[in-house]
């Protein structure tokens, strides 16, 4: 009986040894490569195209989505093969199709912000996991994107990213920003982006982590310089601004969230990028323009810095002997943004975007490629939109693509050189923080 028992217990132990192996070889058997980016970039464009349509990227909205949506996926892919680490499911999986994964949890985030897109997002789905033998694999994989997606939209449902703030109106002074409506086209005492400066960042440990050294003293050499730069290369009717500066002035204002975006679909085809490495890099880059957003933003109330457009035109009154005023100065496109100047917001996120893509990539910053932009608003939101001729610009890396964008609005007469500078090293901070602690690799080999 001894001998007996000795054999039953033993085969037991073998069986359920077996069966911890089978397990384990599921997900092992599941191979990375052979599944591509198309289901990531088909999701991304649609996103995209939703948040145009709905607010034309003036709230964060749009970006936000993409960043919960590509968490979702990321997530559920890692847990059926970790190669990266999860930003914040903890769950497990035994066999998971990471299609039905992908593709679920894409729908629950992008229903959950867009419920009145109900029957495309019903047909997107579809399109997807009708591909998919039905089976175990299938139903696991559907119940993982649901609970991925379910985790992350939890975790930020009080993230205030369309919360608003009180903004105190200063009296006129030198380097204050002062409110230009007649330039802005907006209601009286209107300011825009107060909210996005209290939103909760996706990476960042605060709005303020990376707070920007002061701007320059306006009786400085260096505002100086500054001041008279943009006041020749960034008028309208400039003599000093060359044609090329003219169309990169422009075809930079395209939002951030959209050229980027845009840019990165293209890339990961490019580069034949996996289901992993796509899902991980447009994760990365939707937070992390997301962040840029919020620091530049939390940078810009704290220091409340003017725009060109007030500083020209009042320099009489800016206790700076070597500024000259111009009361009828105009800028490029005859119009400013309003929101305080410093640091630029277009520098930061285009810089910080930038930086992640480098490394999401693997190709690291010497990088050649080019950008498409076809149109842009001929002003401000809502004035039209002019055809860019040509539609393309092409850069030898990413950081000078960083930079180009940051010192765009130079010569659009919108910022000073120190804000485009300043925004282009907040960006560089922003991003490498992100590359450095999320979403990290865990082994080599896949």
């Amino acid at each position: 009986m001894k001998n007996l028992s000795y054999y039953s217990n033993s085969i037991l132990l073998f069986c359920f040894t077996v069966l911890i192996l089978f397990q384990s070889c599921k997900t092992e058997n599941v191979r990375v490569d052979d599944y591509n980016s198309e289901i990531i970039t088909s999701w991304n464009e649609k996103i995209m195209k939703y948040a145009i349509e709905e607010d034309g990227l003036l709230t964060l909205k749009g970006v936000r989505t993409e960043a919960l949506l590509y968490i979702a996926i990321h997530d559920a892919l890692n847990t059926i093969k970790p190669l990266y680490a999860k930003y914040s499911y903890k769950g497990s999986v035994q066999n998971a199709n990471p299609i039905a994964a992908s593709a679920q949890a894409a729908y629950e985030v992008a229903i959950n912000q867009f419920p009145e897109k109900q029957k495309e997002l019903e047909e997107e789905l579809n399109k997807w996991l009708s591909e998919i033998p039905e089976g175990t694999m299938k139903t696991e994989g559907i119940n993982l994107g649901k609970q991925t997606a379910k985790k992350v939209m939890e975790a930020r449902s009080d993230d205030k990213w369309n919360g608003e703030a009180d903004y105190i109106w200063h009296p006129m002074a030198p380097g204050v920003y002062a409110e230009f409506n007649e330039h802005s086209g907006t209601p009286d005492g209107f300011i825009f982006g107060a909210g996005w400066a209290i939103a909760q960042p996706f990476l960042l440990t605060s709005q303020d982590q990376f707070r920007s050294p002061p701007p320059p003293e306006i009786n400085s050499e260096v505002y100086t310089k500054a001041f008279n730069e943009v006041k020749e290369y960034g008028r309208f009717e400039s003599k000093v601004r060359s044609n090329d500066q003219a169309h990169l002035a422009m075809w930079w204002k395209d939002f951030v969230e959209n050229s980027h975006n845009r840019l990165a679909r293209k890339l990961v085809v490019k580069e034949k990028l996996n289901l992993w490495e796509t899902a991980r890099l447009f994760a990365l880059l939707n937070m992390t323009v997301y962040d840029a957003y919020v620091s530049v933003f939390d940078n810009k109330f704290h220091y409340n810095h003017w725009r060109p457009y007030t500083a020209i035109r009042w320099a009489a009154n800016d206790e700076n002997i070597d500024t000259e005023p111009d009361h009828g100065w105009n800028n490029l496109h005859k119009h400013t943004y309003a929101f305080p100047s410093y640091p630029s917001a277009h520098g930061t996120a285009s810089t910080a975007a930038m930086t992640v893509l480098a490394n999401s990539l693997g190709t690291g910053d010497e990088y050649s490629f080019t950008m498409t932009t076809s149109e842009v608003d001929k002003a401000g939101p809502f004035s039209g939109k002019v055809k860019m001729d040509p539609p393309t610009r092409s850069f030898s890396s990413f950081s000078e693509a960083g930079m180009e964008a940051s010192l765009s609005r130079v010569y659009l007469g919108i910022h000073f050189r120190y804000d485009s500078e300043e925004g282009f090293e907040l960006g560089r901070k922003i991003g490498n923080y992100a590359n450095q602690n999320f979403l990290t690799p865990l082994i080599t080999e896949k």
